[in-house]
């Protein structure tokens, strides 16, 4: 029996893929788990035009992606901090500053989470962050940390 996936089955297929599966594994597996419905000509049309809308909308946020990743690629962004003892910061910088100083220095929201610091950063230097975009887009932008002027030493 021919079946449109609904979402991603394991040693089956993924979702939107039309398979051929025994009719038992279809009724007493998939369609009651709604992992699937049967591949009726209506059906399979109607798939087809749902990859097709969802391609064009992943070909819009890679396009959107491009074009930020034109904006960050070599973006510098500066922290001011204080150091105390054995050159350490009084606090950290995380994901979440560095996603604040990008949109503060050129007024784009960039996703906390696609910023991978690793671990936060605790000393001051230069650093070169990337920026996961999407799968092959990684822009690297640098965060300089220096040490506040009003301290001593």
């Amino acid at each position: 029996m021919k079946v449109i996936l609904l979402s991603d089955v394991a040693g089956t297929g993924q979702a939107g893929q039309i398979k051929e599966v025994s009719d038992g594994y279809a009724r007493n597996y998939l369609f009651p788990k709604g992992l699937a419905r049967p591949a009726t000509p209506e059906a399979i049309r109607q798939a087809e035009e749902e990859q097709a809308q969802a391609e064009r909308r992943r070909q819009r946020e890679l396009a959107r992606a491009r074009l930020l990743a034109e904006q960050l690629h070599n973006l510098t962004v500066h922290f001011r901090a204080k150091v105390g003892e054995q050159d350490l910061l009084f606090g950290t910088i995380t994901a979440s500053d560095i996603a604040e100083a990008i949109r503060e220095k050129i007024g784009v929201a960039v996703d906390r989470r696609k910023i991978e610091v690793g671990d936060p950063i605790r000393r001051p230097g230069i650093y070169s962050i990337p920026i996961r975009l999407a799968a092959d887009l990684e822009p690297r932008i640098n965060v300089v940390v220096e040490r506040d002027e009003g301290e001593a030493g």
